[in-house]
């Protein structure tokens, strides 16, 4: 009796595989692929990443766009955090995209708004290579407001999926994806992170898979920043420079961040900047009517200021003085 069960189990289950895997479903696959021009890697292929290889539930097959070997081949950080961001956040990961990307790393992340599409565009913007994990099919755009960055990656970068062609954007995939952006990754940023932030899955992931996770400190004030202080305060590694991150990597240090390495004029307008704030929060409108520089510019002087721990934003956009030069 019992064998009889489990001979109708068994038929049911192969029935079900046909069902999923037939002839004809797989040729209309393969034709939207050719017409489409998407590429597939199975983990029987050369090209398949080896990274991912050391996962216990790694994907069999990944579509792709761009150029897989190169993403197999360089360094790799991931960069992830807040799609809510604020404008600390968007400098932090401009920041850190750009001086990596400098140093031949691939760039990492998973093609959201917010420090994800920052990320993607820095590198992008300074010829540097990334690749994007993206939670959908690889045919599908999302959020639609990135299309400009997905259409770069796609000609100058790596763009990854696991899931079939045609897959809606569900909530429910992204965490699915994090696995992958973790095992991609030989180093995993989380740059400004909610205490609830699918950011802190990723660094979770990495952490079980053995890999280093470091965080970029925020204002206690600033809720955004919450993630990263408590994956500091759990014992992930406090990053301020890229010289944190590029001797784990086996890569020599840049010492870029010192104040005696900028140039003449824009060590004056740090100075400035320094000079006009106090303990008293003053907002970065106030600044610049002072320091009469560009916002961008100064945005950057601010950051960077940060990293040296010479300034701090306490709220929004409010600065104030730490130390002494």
């Amino acid at each position: 009796m019992q064998q009889n069960i489990d001979m109708r189990e068994k038929s049911d289950i192969i029935d079900k595989l046909y069902k999923a895997w037939n002839l004809n479903r797989l040729n209309k696959l393969y034709d939207y692929l050719v017409k489409n021009d998407i590429n597939t890697v199975t983990v029987n292929d050369i090209q398949y990443p080896d990274k991912l290889r050391n996962l216990t539930d790694y994907p069999y097959m990944l579509y792709y766009y761009g150029d897989i070997i190169t993403a197999n081949r360089l360094k790799s950080v991931a960069i992830v955090g807040a799609r809510e961001c604020t404008n600390y956040g968007i400098d932090t990961a401009a920041f850190f995209s750009r001086e990596l990307s400098k140093n031949g790393i691939n760039i990492v992340s998973g093609a959201a708004r917010g420090i994800d599409a920052v990320a993607h565009k820095t590198t992008l913007q300074n010829n540097g290579f990334t690749t994007a994990v993206l939670g959908c099919g690889i045919d599908t755009v999302y959020p639609a407001e990135n299309k400009n960055i997905y259409d770069n990656i796609k000609r100058n970068g790596c763009l990854i999926s696991e899931f079939p062609p045609g897959t809606r954007p569900l909530s429910y995939n992204f965490p699915i994806r994090n696995r992958i952006i973790s095992g991609l990754s030989d180093y995993i940023l989380v740059v400004e992170a909610a205490e609830r932030s699918g950011s802190l899955i990723t660094a979770s992931l990495a952490l079980e898979m053995g890999k280093d996770v470091g965080a970029v400190p925020g204002s206690i004030f600033s809720k955004s920043s919450a993630g990263c202080n408590k994956l500091i305060r759990d014992g992930a590694l406090t990053v301020t420079e890229i010289d944190d991150i590029l001797p784990i990597l086996g890569l020599p240090s840049k010492n870029i961040n010192s104040l005696g390495g900028v140039n003449r004029i824009e060590g004056k307008s740090k100075k400035k900047i320094y000079d006009i704030l106090s303990d008293n929060p003053m907002h970065i409108d106030d600044i610049l009517k002072i320091v009469n520089i560009d916002i961008t510019l100064l945005y950057e002087l601010l950051l960077e200021m940060q990293l040296d721990d010479l300034v701090r934003c306490v709220s929004g956009d409010y600065y104030v003085k730490v130390n002494d030069i």
